[in-house]
This record gives structure tokens, sequence and C-alpha cells, in this order.
């Protein structure tokens, strides 16, 4: 690198070493990241499903202390450790959701998520609880979202510290869950050009699809790759600074350069050497860490009966134990705080949960 482009990276190691850094090749081969629900595991989410109706509870009181898990928790709080300090994601399969059916479902899974982080908002609506599924949406319209439609994804960081996925139902076929380390992206991009690794350091802006916090732009702006605490932190869509090029005006223009610098960095999570596939079975927990995961889904068809369709609720969770976070990322994120951060609020967003993805 020449000294401008070294100017970008400065204090940046070459390399980032630690669990953070692997490669789906390595990965599916392991079976580590998969956690599984035991029978006792189970007994202790009945009980607590069952307390919470007998309390006349909603889903707004859902909290560790209203949602005990004695055992359970200290397998969530090993679970924790390494989605934020090591390889950034874990499966945790086995929640019976078709003896829970939806409602009990989505109780077990915000209990379960409340042993791991504060819920956030994932919309302008203010839903706690999200809905990932086909809803016919037009891509096309400013505020469409890509996961109301049954496109394919592209490799993203969604606005919050851990994503949570739980299956409800799955598709006829496609719709796999893809991800990759932008750890491992950037070790590659440091060694193939550096020079375009250092130009994913500059602030991107970022479509914001409508959702606008008061007071701000229709766009934010903020470095794909950060250095911040001793991590190396990653926030990217895509698709969104592409559409902040056609739908904001005012958002600054992207060089050459730095669209060279995307393309290299999409190019590498679909490399099969990088990513990680995994397919979803009904019961089915992902979480995921944003700051060091990029994730996607495949295309996928759909059931034609209605109640058979593919279905995933969605949880966006901020711990409070969550690593530091740099000044730029109060565009998006609001506060800074631990476990108080991160989410979608514009003006006129009432925070719900809801079990109809509206």
């Amino acid at each position: 690198m020449n000294s401008a482009q070294k100017s970008y990276v400065e204090n940046v190691p070459e390399t980032v070493t630690g669990k953070a850094a692997w490669y789906g090749q390595d990965m599916s081969n392991r079976s580590e990241w998969i956690h599984q629900l035991g029978s006792e595991d189970i007994k202790e989410i009945d009980l607590a499903i069952a307390a919470f109706h007998a309390g006349g509870l909603s889903m707004a009181d859902i909290s560790p202390e209203t949602f005990p898990l004695p055992g359970l928790t200290r397998k969530l709080a090993r679970i924790l450790a390494e989605i934020i300090d090591g390889r950034g994601f874990v499966l945790l399969r086995g929640l019976p959701v078709e003896r829970y059916g939806k409602g009990d479902s989505a109780i077990a899974y915000l209990g379960i998520g409340s042993h791991l982080g504060s819920f956030r908002s994932q919309n302008a609506k203010g839903h706690l609880l999200g809905h990932v599924r086909d809803m016919g949406a037009d891509i096309n319209q400013a505020k469409t979202r890509y996961y109301q439609t049954n496109r394919g994804l592209e490799y993203h960081t969604d606005s919050c510290d851990i994503v949570g996925l739980l299956c409800l139902q799955t598709s006829k076929s496609g719709g796999e869950s893809r991800i990759a380390s932008s750890v491992t992206i950037y070790n590659e991009m440091m060694q193939r050009r550096p020079d375009l690794a250092a130009v994913l350091f500059h602030a991107f802006p970022t479509d914001r699809r409508g959702e606008v916090p008061e007071g701000m732009k229709p766009w934010f702006e903020v470095p794909v790759f950060n250095w911040h605490a001793g991590h190396l932190t990653t926030i990217y869509s895509g698709q969104y600074i592409r559409s902040a090029q056609n739908n904001c005006p005012q958002a600054r223009r992207l060089t050459q350069t730095e669209i060279e610098a995307l393309e290299m960095l999409d190019n590498l999570t679909n490399d099969p050497a990088i990513n990680l596939q995994m397919e979803f079975k009904v019961g089915d927990m992902q979480f995921l860490h944003n700051h060091q995961i990029l994730h996607s889904r495949t295309d996928f068809e759909d059931w034609p009966e209605p109640e058979r369709r593919r279905h995933l609720l969605r949880l966006w969770l901020s711990p409070k134990t969550a690593r530091p976070l740099p000044e730029c990322f109060a565009a998006r994120y609001g506060s800074l705080e631990p476990g108080n951060r991160g989410g979608i609020v514009v003006k006129d967003t009432r925070l719900n949960f809801t079990l109809e993805d509206i």
C-alpha cells in the first residue's frame, strides 16, 4: 500500500486472528456450532410457558425474571459468549414448535431471547417480534424490505448486535441460510487487494428505505469496516448502499474504486470456500453476531397452501455484554450503550409484539 492507502487502516492488523476468522468449507464439516435442546431444557421451557399463562402475562412482560430457565440459562450464557467472543453464530435446535403452535412458540422464543439481550424494534411499526415470510411486496417500492419477498437476499448485516431466527415453517424448496465471516473477508481482501480493503474504511451512504428517524436524513453514513477497541466491526448492506445512489440524490456519489471494493466484498461472500450454508429445520433457532457475520438466503418457492407457507420469527437483540461500538454507529444505532442500542425507531413508532405479520 502507498502512504495514502495506509492512512485509512492505521493501527489495523494486516490479519485478524481468532475464532471469528473461520471458513465455511471447514465449518461445514464441524458441528460444535449446533446445540441441541435436551429433554430437561424442554421441560424448563414448558414450565416457563405454563407460568406465563398462569400469571396472565403479556409478551411485553417477558424477561429473564418472568421466564426463568434455571438450567438452560447456563447453556445460553455459553452460547452468548460463542456469539459475541467466538465464531459469531450458533444454531439452537429442537424447539417443539409443532406441539406449541405459533403462540406458545413465540412466547418460548421471546423467553429464550430475553436471556441473550433486550428486544429492539425491527421496523418503523415498532415490531419487537418480526415475521419473515413472502408477503408479495413490490421490491421496487422504496419502503419494501427484501425479507418481505421470496427473493434471495444479498449478504448484509442487520441494525442490531444480534439477529435471531426461529423456523416455524419451511418452504417447498430453497430459502437456505448462508453466512460468512466478515473477518475472513477482510483478511482475504488484505491479502489480495489491500488497497480495496482500505477503501471499505470510508463512510458509505446507505438508504434507510423510508424508515427515517426524526431529524435524520433519508440515508446514514458509516464505514463498512471499522477497527475499534481491538475489534474489526462490520456494518454492511450493499443493496441499500446502491439504492441510496438511486433514491437519495443528495447522498455522496461513490467513486469507481469504492464500487470495485464493494464488488470484491460481494464476490468473496459468494465464494463456497468462505460461506457456510445451512438448511433450517422446523424448530431451529439461529443467532448471528451482526458485527462479524454477514448473512443472506437463497430464493425460495413456497407452498400453495397458506398454512404451509415459509414462516420465520425474528428477534433483534442487544446484550449488556456487547462489544464497544465506534461513534459513527450512532447514526444507525442511536444510543451506543450495550443492552440499549440498535433497532429502528421513527417519529410515530410504538413498540409492540404481534403474532400477525402485518
